[in-house]
């Protein structure tokens, strides 16, 4: 399963961003198209992934965030919800105004992506609300840190480290004044001279 990429914006199409990362290959990525208009031709750009494997295609599904990643799971595990209509239900806003859309059960709010209609909807209304009721009354005692390091480390036990093994990189990383990516990148080095 391909979670994460980092690479240069090599090119950009309707939907999709094709990602050039450092073994030479490009990887065509689609991503919301707010992510599309601001992502630069030439820029790096780290992205979180999802991998659609279908009968006769593979496709890459792009976000910015861990968070956003685990949402977009949460949504395609409803029936009738693609990663595509998924990208889209993200698009309509920050994660935490759509998960209060779900417990609050605002049909309206949904039905306005493209494929979404009252039936899937009231499926995905049914089938999440209590999830993320779940997640937000959970004290979160799986969250090491907060803040960029918080999601750092939840990047890397993501990708299959340990959450020892990615305090102890992050330990040898100095990157507090540091965006993200930066410190994601630094780790990464950090755990594959191992």
């Amino acid at each position: 399963m391909i979670s994460y990429l980092s690479g240069k914006v090599l090119a950009k199409g309707k939907n999709y961003l094709v990602v050039f990362i450092a073994s030479g290959l490009g990887y065509e990525v689609k991503v919301s198209p707010a992510l599309l208009l601001k992502a630069k031709i030439g820029e790096e750009l780290v992205l979180y992934t999802y991998l659609n494997v279908h009968e006769d295609a593979q496709e890459l599904f792009g976000v910015e965030t861990w968070e956003e990643l685990e949402f977009l799971k949460m949504l395609v595990a409803v029936n009738g919800v693609g990663p595509k209509s998924a990208l889209n239900i993200l698009a309509l806003g920050a994660i935490e105004e759509i998960k209060n859309a779900i417990v609050h059960s605002d049909l309206t709010f949904l039905t306005k992506v493209s494929g979404i209609g009252k039936k899937i909807a009231e499926r995905i209304i049914v089938e999440l609300k209590e999830k993320i009721k779940t997640d937000k009354n959970e004290v979160g005692e799986g969250k090491t840190s907060s803040g960029k390091l918080g999601d750092v480390i939840d990047a890397l036990t993501g990708l299959g480290y340990s959450a020892a093994e990615a305090r102890a990189a992050l330990n040898k990383v100095n990157g507090e004044n540091e965006d993200v990516s930066k410190i994601l990148k630094a780790a990464l080095k950090e755990l594959n001279r191992k």
